[in-house]
């Protein structure tokens, strides 16, 4: 079966603290979230295009049925600039741990480095270079 769409049709990342969540990630990826009130789901979306490759997504609060972890599901964003050190400069900053710097994967695959977020999700940059 040939598919013709990827996997990933959205992400959401858990947060306990929606205000500072959205600080971290703005910071970090130089990006403007908007908020959104969707009945009990406090979300903040990021940047999407229809047309790029890869899934939207948003941080959401909801204390009842999200709990931010870093044992569960790994997310890998992309670096817009195609370098991670771009990205990781700024997570100590803005409240994050690195957790394992720009690693290169391979000659093919690339880098990849993982941090924890402000609210104690373990969370990873990918790039090509």
């Amino acid at each position: 079966m040939e598919m013709s769409k990827n996997m990933v049709g959205w992400f959401e990342i858990p947060v306990m603290d929606m205000t500072r969540a959205i600080v971290f990630y703005e910071s970090v990826f130089n990006v403007k979230l908007v908020r959104n009130q969707m009945g009990a789901l406090d979300m903040a979306w990021f940047p999407w295009n229809e047309k790029a490759v890869g899934a939207p997504g948003s941080l959401v609060g909801n204390k009842d049925h999200y709990k931010p972890s870093s044992d569960g599901v790994v997310i890998y964003f992309t670096s817009q600039t195609d370098n991670l050190n771009d990205q990781l400069k700024h997570v100590q900053a803005a409240g994050g741990k690195v957790l394992r710097p720009k690693t290169k994967i391979s000659d093919t695959y690339g880098y990849i480095a993982v941090f924890a977020d402000t609210e104690g999700n373990k969370i990873a940059i990918h790039s090509n270079k």
